[in-house]
């Protein structure tokens, strides 16, 4: 498949984490697109005193970083936190390019990421029924003699991941038919085919217990009738699973630990398929514990 003619920016959110940062920029720079790529970084500010000379390393290693057709820094002196950053700096970026593709400064990609990426955003740009589209594909135990490299899941990835103007315009930052959500237990049901963690996540977002940008990402898709594309074979693992990140405060083995090199087929036609869309949804199954936590705590 012959690439776009004019690729997507890449854009990079980072806070006080400089290894995981150089490493995410590591593989970045070995990707095949890399040096024909705009590299635009938003480097969030300090929360508190002892995250300002961890955040002066990231930006001294910002300032010599090289590999790509141009680098944009922008610095914020206060801290807007992820999900702001992400909400304000994804908006600004779109409303100079009609495109875009993410990343956190806790990813690392295959040498094909940006080609994959560009691709499928060129491919998928018209269809209404897609909202983004992922490098990231969870390991989930897919059907016998599935033959496709993508497929479509009803829930918005958060790692590595790419979309459109005119579909992010769409969001609902706000989420204004929550109430409705809340009283309607059949689409509640649609809701969380997406995974279970799906719905507590939304209404814990709405108490202000966490802030996710990806909840209200995932609700906006859901809400337009849309879904997700990923890889069977992920081209991103996440190394921010070791307790140092925002939303991982806790170490995890256990995601994003495939990346594979192989190349991508991408039918532009893929329709959802129910018996994918089940095992997507039993990969996200809460345990009992976290189940009844839920219950007594937010009465989810």
């Amino acid at each position: 498949m012959s690439l776009p003619t004019s690729l997507a920016p890449i854009v990079l959110f980072c806070f006080n984490r400089p290894a995981h940062l150089a490493q995410t920029i590591e593989s970045l720079q070995q990707n095949m697109l890399a040096r024909e790529s705009d590299l635009i970084i938003y480097s969030d500010g300090p929360r508190n005193p002892s995250d300002e000379p961890f955040i002066s390393q990231v930006r001294d290693y910002l300032a010599q970083i090289e590999g790509f057709k141009t680098i944009t820094v922008i610095k914020s002196e206060k801290n807007n936190g992820l999900a702001a950053s992400i909400i304000n700096g994804v908006s600004e970026v779109l409303s100079n390019f009609q495109k875009v593709i993410v990343l956190e400064d806790d990813m690392l990609s295959a040498p094909d990421f940006l080609v994959f990426m560009n691709e499928a955003l060129s491919v998928f740009e018209h269809r209404n029924d897609i909202f983004s589209v992922s490098a990231y594909g969870p390991p989930i135990s897919f059907p016998v003699g599935y033959q496709d490299d993508l497929y479509l899941a009803p829930r918005a990835s958060s790692w590595g991941w790419g979309t459109w103007l005119n579909t992010w315009e769409k969001a609902d930052w706000n989420v204004t038919a929550f109430p409705e959500l809340k009283k309607d237990k059949i689409k509640r049901g649609q809701f969380i085919l997406g995974g279970e963690d799906l719905w507590p996540m939304l209404v814990k977002q709405q108490k202000k217990v966490i802030d996710s940008w990806a909840i209200r990402w995932t609700f906006s898709q859901f809400i337009n009738n849309a879904y997700g594309v990923y890889p069977v074979h992920s081209k991103i693992r996440n190394i921010g699973t070791d307790g140092s990140g925002t939303n991982f405060t806790f170490k995890t083995g256990y995601y994003g630990s495939e990346m594979s090199e192989s190349e991508i087929r991408i039918d532009p036609n893929i329709k959802p398929d129910q018996e994918v869309i089940q095992a997507f949804a039993d990969y996200y199954k809460l345990p009992l514990a976290l189940k009844i936590k839920n219950r007594i705590k937010y009465g989810v």
